[in-house]
């Protein structure tokens, strides 16, 4: 049974951050996963269940192993919800880039 959790509190670790950037380019077991960090496995394997809860990796069973990969389309609820910054971000850029250029227009004219 997964639990619901929040999508931010997963991302809200560092090392669960670092795993998600792991499983970008490749499927990988959860020791694969582990040896790329100095916590021990129980502990990575507990950071991996919780994005497995988040619904942000997806678990396939081959042979014997279990490997992980990123679910892109849950990462795209955290790219939606950035979007609204972005657009903030964009807005006083522009600002800033307007000024900018009155500021020198108006030192090139005296």
């Amino acid at each position: 049974m997964k639990l619901r959790r929040d999508i931010f509190q997963a991302i809200s670790d560092p090392t669960r951050r670092a795993i998600l950037v792991l499983l970008t380019s490749q499927s990988m077991t959860a020791g694969a996963i582990a040896e790329n960090f100095d916590a021990a496995r129980p502990t990575i394997s507990k950071h991996i269940q919780i994005l497995n809860e988040c619904d942000l990796v997806d678990a396939n069973q081959q042979g014997r192993e279990i490997y992980y990969e990123l679910k892109v389309e849950k990462m795209k609820e955290i790219d939606k919800w950035l979007e609204q910054f972005r657009a903030i971000w964009e807005n006083r850029f522009n600002q800033l880039d307007n000024l900018l250029e009155t500021l020198k227009n108006k030192n090139n004219e005296e």
